[in-house]
């Protein structure tokens, strides 16, 4: 480094004859030497401009301390070495290095995503409820089925007129809705069939009482709303109609649950893999291997020992297709959140959200568990 690179001009005299004259302040018979002996006049020396401090390195690289007398600089070679004030030239506050090393950021713990103590209470609560009632009298739970519609379908409607502006009519939905869950108790399929039938055509006069735009809209959703909520949940009031229909529900319940607890469990812990991140960003492959595993072993146990004629390699078969329907359900009300833009259905439920949060996997499971166990050990 030279000294042009520190800003000053190259002036002063530092060293023997063939180095040059200092400018103009130099007496001498010979131009640009400094005469010995007192020839000297010290009053130019005065006039001398001080000499420049010059680094180790001279212009042609070289040494500085080659036998010329200079010394070498005490203070660092570069100017970013300096702890004191900045070089020449240099900005009196200069930018601070971005290449040191950073600490790095603390480890997010991972979290469940919901209040847990409110949903294990909830989720106790309610199965306390549906127990007691599904054991002690059968009507009474047919009732308990009616009541988790007709609330569903208000939470179903209300989202969509609120985030969509579709009025499905829901006077004609909440009443069919009933009625459907009671016919297929009492009259099986046929009867749900009828009261599906009578409810869509019910949806289509109410909705005639009204303006004529959107007509199509809305009733396009009742009719959709009758068949996603109530006809669906009729099969479930059609397996309590069997001799050992209690345990049969108790059996289409508990593989559900522990379907999505497992999935919930597993995806949560070990889950890296997404199964449907545009649908559903939760939900992993890791989770769905988690939903089949726990739901085939405990199908194999309810078919063994809970459901009349039935055997551990039927409740195999059971628990996949109950791990497969549970998590389409599941996937399918993800599709309905996300083209409304929620989160939950509602907030009925601390720690779920509404009821159709947690009818959403129950719902399209129903008709296949039916199915399934009629075929294995009949209607009873």
């Amino acid at each position: 480094m030279n000294d042009s690179s520190w800003g000053a001009p190259q002036t002063g005299y530092w060293g023997p004859p063939d180095q040059g004259p200092a400018q103009g302040h130099v007496r001498g018979p010979v131009q640009g030497a400094v005469p010995a002996g007192p020839a000297y006049d010290a009053r130019d020396a005065q006039q001398t401009r001080p000499m420049p401090v010059v680094s180790d390195v001279s212009a042609d690289g070289g040494n500085q301390d080659d036998g010329r007398g200079a010394a070498r600089l005490s203070g660092p070679l570069f100017p970013d070495e300096s702890t004191s004030a900045p070089a020449f030239g240099a900005p009196r506050n200069p930018e601070p290095m971005h290449d040191a090393p950073q600490p790095a950021p603390a480890p997010q713990k991972k979290s469940a995503g919901r209040d847990l103590g409110a949903a294990i209470g909830v989720g106790v609560g309610l199965g306390a409820v549906i127990i007691a009632s599904l054991f002690v009298y059968k009507a009474v739970f047919v009732g308990v089925i009616a009541v988790a519609v007709v609330v569903g379908l208000w939470e179903l409607a209300k989202r969509l007129d609120e985030r969509k502006g579709i009025r499905a009519p829901l006077v004609p939905l909440a009443i069919g809705g009933a009625a459907m869950v009671v016919a297929g108790y009492a009259r099986g399929v046929e009867g749900a069939w009828v009261a599906m039938a009578l409810t869509a055509l019910a949806v289509l006069v109410w909705r005639m009482t009204e303006p004529p735009e959107g007509y199509l809209k809305d009733v396009t959703a009742g009719v959709f709303a009758a068949f996603y909520v109530p006809f669906l949940a009729t099969f479930v009031a059609m397996m309590l109609t069997a001799e050992d229909g209690p345990w049969r529900v108790l059996t289409f319940l508990l593989l559900t649950v522990v379907s999505d607890t497992g999935a919930y469990a597993v995806g949560w812990r070990f889950g890296r893999h997404k199964l449907a991140p545009r649908i559903s960003p939760g939900k992993t492959r890791e989770g769905l291997l988690g939903a089949v595993t726990f739901a085939m072993a405990v199908g194999a146990l309810c078919m063994q020992f809970l459901v009349d004629g039935g055997s551990w390699w039927q409740g195999l078969l059971l628990g996949l297709a109950v791990a497969a329907s549970a998590t389409l359900g599941d996937l399918g009300e993800s599709m309905i959140k996300r083209d409304l833009g929620i989160k939950d259905m509602g907030t009925l439920l601390p720690g779920h959200g509404g009821i159709m949060d947690r009818l959403d996997s129950l719902l399209p499971t129903a008709p296949v568990v039916w199915l399934l166990l009629v075929a294995f050990v009949g209607n009873g």
